[in-house]
């Protein structure tokens, strides 16, 4: 169910703005984001698992605030994000 140390590496050298990154924006939002699909998965064949739902509406409002904050600070960083991550919004 969690997310593998590779597959987490992956995604951090994917989305980092450069060398070394693993705490901007992008990278916490991409994070949060494979964390959620993995979650979102998980509740396909455990329906009755409240206590893990909790903690991805805690993920899911997490994002939607990072998200806030990059869209508020350079619009087209957000704009691509969201492509890239295949988001919705």
């Amino acid at each position: 169910m969690s997310m593998t140390a590779q597959r987490k590496t992956e995604v951090i050298t994917e989305y980092a703005t450069k060398p070394g990154d693993t705490g901007s924006p992008e990278v916490q939002v991409a994070v949060l984001s494979e964390r959620i699909t993995q979650l979102t998965e998980h509740f396909k064949t455990h329906v009755k698992d409240n206590h893990s739902r909790r903690g991805l509406i805690k993920m899911v409002s997490q994002r939607r605030r990072l998200l806030d904050y990059i869209k508020a600070t350079d619009s087209k960083r957000y704009d691509s994000l969201i492509s890239r991550l295949g988001l919705r919004r």
